[in-house]
């Protein structure tokens, strides 16, 4: 197994894909009201909610271990409600080089589809793909679709 890769996963979710898109790009710093045992925080520390360029940090907890992780919001595709994260900081750079991450939401009848990539080019050959943190992405989509169906 090389160093460089890419795990993706998909759920689908009923909340409206512009909504869920809403969540990421201008308001992540709601997501640890909505999910406070995954997420306690996001900070923005350059830039404005929402904005290529801006810096955000947020802290998590996986598998009961809190973590930090810093990135820069890299892209944001409006039309597509997509949003891409380059990771420039924290825990998870322990084991990997570089981590981008894509969340796309696509509308699919009366149900909105996530996608989300993980592309990452890990340290050294002994440590896994980001399979847990993919896991993690995975389940707090569910957190925000939950929040968003009942608001």
């Amino acid at each position: 197994m090389g160093l460089v890769g890419k795990v993706q996963a998909e759920t689908v979710i009923m909340a409206p894909a512009h909504k869920f898109h809403e969540m990421f790009w201008r308001r992540p710093h709601h997501i640890s009201n909505i999910s406070p045992e995954k997420v306690q925080k996001c900070e923005i520390h350059e830039g404005d909610w929402g904005s290529p360029g801006s810096v955000l940090q947020s802290n998590y907890a996986i598998d009961g271990k809190n973590l930090v992780i810093k990135h820069i919001v890299e892209a944001v595709d409006e039309e597509n409600k997509s949003i891409t994260f380059k990771t420039i900081g924290g825990d998870i750079l322990n084991e990997y080089k570089s981590l981008k991450i894509v969340v796309q939401s696509i509308p699919k009848g009366d149900a909105t589809w996530v996608h989300w990539t993980l592309e990452y080019e890990k340290l050294n050959k002994n440590i896994l793909p980001p399979f847990k943190e993919l896991g993690f992405l995975v389940h707090l989509s569910e957190d925000i679709d939950d929040h968003l169906v009942q608001a």
